[in-house]
């Protein structure tokens, strides 16, 4: 480390480089429906954790008499989780937003702090920020916790130069992550027009007929999800994550971590078995990984006469309906009784092998932005302490963020 070079950094306490307090939610029930469906974005720890850098997006919105109880925060507010598994996970705002009181909202002085920067730096300390934080009934990191730690800053300049080499892999993640939003939009899309408004090549001539789910094309089925795959759970809790693993480590979390062993080398669709928010979120994969214990791995049958690509989609159009019919208060759940009883429609093999051959080449498309996007996280994720902590000395560098990851 150059002593020279860190000696003008300065250790500050967060509401030192700006302003800090807690989400508000105020009114009980916290689920009263007339706080929500306005026009006032309202984000929950959900999205900042399922964010990669930068929230864009939001699944539910605030009325006025929801604003009321609450607070807005501009645009560029740095989000942190403060409560729950997922504490002292962090993202920056994307537009003005509502959050309650398990996030914690930082605003940068632009005189004395880069946003960026200091999301970074609390990256760095996250596993130091997370160990203070256990209580008698659930981690909680307070405002005041928050505010023991030292962040080492250096001068603005610096913290610019810092976060504009980090964001610069961020902002190439965030767009492949978009392409790929994008493919899955296009071929969720092909299957709704396809296998639920029966759109598909060739329906004008074909036949409809009474099922239990309603009219179907004539050759179609309805058969019971257990019918047609097999379930697996993981055997691994959340311990079994390591920074440095090797093989996917797949969770209830939209988060994909790493761990040292595979239980599973094959392709396959895993569904989270629970989630506080109702949230369950859907994986296509294939290749070598391990499972978290309430996880799902799932496989078609072998005389099921369904492939993997064609459930994967028929499951995540039913997402909505799993959330609505799992159990549980706080955390809801997805038993193996629910699963095996879901209602299928299965369509002919013909068009099923149709529809399997355009998407496979969407999602080799996929798997590729998705490589790219490991990639990126491995290299900002080596540069990041080095840059963080000054022993990768900036202040000389003559860079533009165009520069930066090319």
């Amino acid at each position: 480390m150059n002593s020279q070079y860190t000696k003008k950094w300065i250790p500050y306490k967060l509401n030192e480089l700006g302003s800090v307090g807690r989400g508000r939610s105020r009114h009980r029930p916290r689920n009263a429906p007339e706080l929500y469906g306005g026009d006032y974005p309202f984000i929950q720890t959900a999205e900042v954790t399922a964010s990669e850098f930068y929230i864009t997006s939001y699944s539910q919105t605030y009325s006025e008499l929801g604003l009321g109880q609450s607070k807005m925060w501009n645009k560029d507010t740095l989000c942190i989780v403060n409560a729950g598994e997922n504490t002292a996970e962090t993202a920056i705002l994307k537009f003005n937003a509502c959050f309650p009181d398990s996030i914690i909202g930082f605003i940068a002085d632009p005189q004395k702090a880069d946003v960026r920067f200091i999301k970074y730096y609390l990256t760095t300390i996250k596993e130091q920020l997370r160990s203070i934080t256990k209580g008698a009934t659930q981690d909680n990191l307070s405002v005041d916790k928050l505010l023991s730690f030292d962040i080492l800053t250096p001068p603005l300049t610096m913290q610019k130069k810092i976060a504009g080499i980090l964001s610069a892999y961020d902002d190439l993640i965030e767009n492949n992550t978009r392409r790929i939003k994008i493919l899955e939009e296009m071929a969720q899309t092909l299957y709704h027009e396809w296998f639920v408004k029966f759109r598909f090549p060739g329906h004008e001539h074909t036949k409809m007929v009474d099922s239990e789910l309603g009219l179907i094309p004539e050759g179609w089925e309805v058969k019971k999800l257990g019918k047609l795959a097999s379930f697996q759970t993981g055997k691994l809790n959340s311990n079994a994550a390591k920074p440095d693993g090797i093989y996917p480590f797949f969770t209830c979390s939209q988060d994909i971590f790493k761990t040292d062993t595979y239980s599973f080398d094959t392709e396959c669709i895993l569904l989270a078995g629970n989630n506080a928010n109702g949230i369950f979120h859907l994986k296509f994969f294939r290749g070598k990984f391990d499972v978290y214990q309430r996880t799902y791995v799932i496989r078609t049958l072998n005389d099921s006469k369904v492939t993997n690509y064609y459930l994967y989609f028929a499951i995540k159009e039913q997402l909505d309906h799993l959330k609505s019919i799992s159990i549980g208060a706080a955390t809801k759940f997805l038993t193996l009784t629910i699963l095996n009883n879901i209602d299928m429609t299965l369509a002919n093999g013909r068009l099923q092998q149709k529809f399997a051959n355009f998407i496979s080449a969407v999602f080799t498309q996929i798997e590729v932005l998705q490589a790219k996007n490991s990639n990126l996280r491995q290299t900002r994720d080596l540069l990041l302490p080095k840059l963080i902590s000054g022993e990768i000395d900036v202040e000389h560098l003559d860079i533009t963020t165009e520069d930066i990851a090319a």
